[in-house]
């Protein structure tokens, strides 16, 4: 390969036109197109799964199916064991003749977990691992203008070989099944810009970006591409990179000389690009850039890329802690499991993005992907709304031979590559969580992350205290007496999984995750829904001690375990330390968290008016005085709790007692400087009398892709409206359009509401809802899928 000089004449701009069959676009206009329509799907239940070939599958089951798919749908409560097997899915797939000229590929953002790929009949391509993507090249196989059978098989069995490798029924969350994320079709010139998975090569295929001497005033952005020639006659062309801000204004540009690449060969080209007066990205501001990436020849653009990142310096040390763009940051974090009732990890690109709003809406400001990568339209998500994420490889108290750890190492080095122009990615969890690792191991994982990720942002953190940038204690050693001895204090802390073990180990050591999992009494932080608003309270309470302990110990920051319920493979029942349910309904530590931000004014009353609530009323509120009233009647004014487990608090919460109990209504008005800014109440309530649907959108609409998904709450009211904490009927949900229900019908509620999934179909429209209880006024609710 060779450059030639730079000649200075016109280049064409058109694109080059080539119809590209079942995808919408043009060639260059949108690459890659979402290839998730149209696939069949046929699972293997039967002793002789493994003796079933691409020809010999029964025609007659397959069914229709929308990426993302999950192979089965699961019961709520899992009870120790998913299902497992081999599972098949298959589409038809018709490209132009004239596309014969072209370069084509299918990316899998995740397959579950263990897959063969087949091309009318002949495999192809073979990809371990259920979490990060891979890429198939087509081009040399397909037969063009006619139909073409693309078949994937799934083996989601357990594998000692594949991370996170632990058996289920040992495991602390599951891994589900199916094509579970989306697949992506690419029809590029043979001259073309590759995906991150599809070489083989350092850094992989694609763009990354880095961006040094970043300052107000200006900022250097470098960019690396790889591109690829898969034609059989020398290509020439310029590589032009266009940086965009929101409004889609030019900020910079950069053009490389005139460069000619051999058949077959791939070359990774570098430019810079100076940016006046960049929009920084931060939490509280998160300024978006857009790449675009063009090949350009005589003839005008060859291939075309956009790219979302985010320019941003981040620098953790152990005296100052996390600085963004050289301003602190003190961290409040969670971590979250990727799962869905029913469908386990097969959300819509909408879903992930719901759960990153629902997190950032609760007050976080970073979230670590426990224990696995997360989606690519999570991390989208947290890039839009300013959530920072530690990005994680699968791993969780496993330690497998030279197989897995060769697989580890992929991951770690797949991870950096998919995700490496994320700005809210800050952390890289290159480390198996909680495992022993031997020394050399971990350095390697630790030097992955260094040699992938050459222009910064690459932070590494482990929960041993040996090869990494950033210590994070594991929650079931932090407080055991021999934990600390190896502790250097030459790295930054984070407490990554804080949680029951702040409480119930802080004077006693212990080793084993079973003393974690035996905590079931009244002062856990394992609390359901259902158990009650004594209950609820005493897992905020929990938290709020830890928190506050957190900051001011010597860490920079913490993450409480966890956002959200989920099911595990080693308990019979759901995991229930989140501070929201599994259906993301909230309990009371959400409100503790929420009040600790100055996101708006927040004013939450954690009591239920109840004969057996008690006489302890505590709100939470961002307010510097809240007035407490019953019945009309004021009862107490008081400022900010001032205990030890609130001082050093941001906006500690406000604990009244009441002197007995009285039914009615409690009301607490939250004011600021002498103003009320908002007020909460709730009423005991009568007996139900009524339902009512909710649907919680979370700032994204229900897309008519035939896999998003979205919760429908039916809460039990009485005569006047108030809803009944512990109202536990059974209610039956029912639809009406192109939508269809997921989950236990009918569907008993917990402290009041009952749940169900609601599944957009194909074609927008309205679709109704309805729920009804035996003894109560039933419920309607109209919406729309777009």
């Amino acid at each position: 390969m060779k450059r030639k000089p730079r000649i200075w004449f016109p280049v064409m701009l058109a694109m080059v036109l080539a119809l590209v069959s079942g995808c919408s676009g043009r060639v260059g206009e949108s690459i890659p197109v979402l290839f998730n329509d149209s696939w069949y799907f046929i699972r293997q239940d039967s002793a002789k799964m493994d003796h079933i070939l691409p020809g010999n599958i029964p025609n007659n089951k397959w069914e229709g199916v929308s990426l993302p798919h999950t192979a089965f749908i699961e019961p709520l409560t899992v009870a120790g064991r998913q299902w497992t097997g081999i599972c098949w899915y298959k589409k038809i797939y018709r490209p132009e003749r004239r596309q014969r000229h072209k370069h084509t590929g299918l990316l899998f953002d995740g397959a579950m977990h263990d897959a063969i790929v087949y091309l009318n009949g002949a495999e192809i391509a073979r990809h371990s691992g259920g979490y990060l993507p891979f890429y198939v090249d087509l081009s040399r196989d397909l037969q063009y203008g006619k139909e073409n059978e693309i078949l994937v098989r799934l083996d989601n069995r357990e594998n000692p070989n594949i991370p996170p490798g632990k058996p289920l029924d040992q495991l602390d969350f599951l891994w589900y099944s199916g094509l579970y994320r989306n697949v992506s079709l690419y029809v590029t010139d043979r001259l073309h810009i590759t995906a991150p998975p599809e070489s083989h090569s350092v850094y992989g295929g694609g763009i990354m970006t880095g961006a040094r001497d970043i300052s107000l005033e200006a900022a250097t952005l470098t960019v690396s591409v790889q591109v690829q020639n898969d034609d059989n006659t020398p290509r020439s062309f310029w590589l032009k990179n266009t940086l965009l801000d929101a409004a889609g204004l030019e900020t910079a540009s950069s053009r490389s000389g005139l460069t000619e690449l051999e058949p077959g060969q791939s070359i990774r080209l570098m430019t810079r690009m100076i940016v006046m007066h960049p929009a920084l990205w931060s939490p509280d501001k998160p300024f978006l850039y857009t790449l675009v990436t063009e090949l350009l020849s005589e003839k005008g653009v060859t291939d075309r890329r956009e790219t979302r990142t985010g320019i941003r310096t981040v620098r953790i040390t152990p005296q100052q802690g996390l600085l963004i763009n050289g301003e602190p940051v003190t961290v409040t974090g969670t971590n979250r499991h990727q799962e869905y009732p029913y469908i386990g990890y097969a959300l819509s690109d909408n879903a992930s993005y719901r759960d990153a709003f629902k997190i950032r809406e609760a007050g976080f400001n970073l979230v670590r992907s426990s224990h696995y990568p997360p989606s690519p339209a999570f991390l989208d998500a947290c890039d839009e709304i300013g959530l920072m994420v530690i990005d994680a490889i699968p791993g969780w108290q496993f330690m497998g031979d030279s197989l897995f750890r060769q697989a580890s190492l992929r991951d770690a080095q797949m991870m950096c590559r998919r995700d490496r122009n994320h700005p809210s990615v800050i952390i890289w969890e290159a480390s198996l969580n909680e495992t022993q690792m031997p020394v050399n191991f971990l350095r390697a994982l630790h030097e992955t992350v260094k040699e992938e990720l050459p222009y910064g942002n690459n932070y590494t953190c482990s929960w041993m205290d040996t090869v990494c940038d950033l210590f994070i204690p594991a929650r079931q050693h932090a407080t055991a007496p021999d934990y600390w001895k190896n502790y250097t204090k030459n790295k930054p802390l984070f407490i990554a999984e804080y949680g029951d073990w702040e409480y119930y180990a802080r004077d006693a050591g212990f080793s084993q995750t079973a003393a974690d999992d035996s905590v079931t009494t009244a002062t856990s932080s394992r609390q359901s829904r259902g158990a009650g608003d004594g209950a609820m309270l005493q897992q905020a309470f929990n938290f709020q001690e830890a928190h506050n302990d957190n900051l001011f110990g010597p860490a920079f920051g913490d993450a409480n375990w966890l956002m959200f319920d989920y099911n595990r493979g080693y308990a019979p029942d759901i995991e229930t330390s989140g501070v929201m349910d599994i259906f993301r309904l909230p309990k009371f530590s959400y409100w503790f968290y929420r009040s600790q931000a100055e996101k708006g004014p927040v004013c939450f009353i954690a009591h239920h008016n109840l004969p057996s609530s008690g006489k302890t009323v505590r709100i939470y509120s961002n307010a510097d005085t809240v007035m407490l009233y019953r019945n009309d009647s004021l009862l107490a004014v008081q400022g900010p709790d001032s205990d030890p487990t609130a001082v050093n608090l941001r906006h500690p919460p406000f604990t009244f007692t009441l002197p007995d109990y009285i039914s009615g209504t409690i009301r607490a008005s939250a004011s600021k400087k002498g103003a009320e800014i908002t007020s909460h109440s709730v009423t005991t309530p009568g007996s139900p009398a009524a339902l009512r649907l909710t649907a919680d959108f979370s700032n994204k609409p229900l897309q008519a892709d035939g896999a998003d998904a979205i919760f429908i709450y039916a809460s039990l009211v009485d005569s006047v409206g108030n809803p009944v904490y512990d109202g536990s009927l059974p209610v039956l949900f029912s639809v009406r359009g192109d939508a269809e229900l997921i989950g236990d019908n009918p569907a008993m509620a917990e402290a009041g509401i009952a749940s169900i999934l609601l599944r957009a179909g194909t074609h927008p429209g309205k679709v109704m809802i309805r729920a009804e209880a035996e003894g109560v006024a039933r419920a309607e609710i109209l919406t729309e899928t777009k």
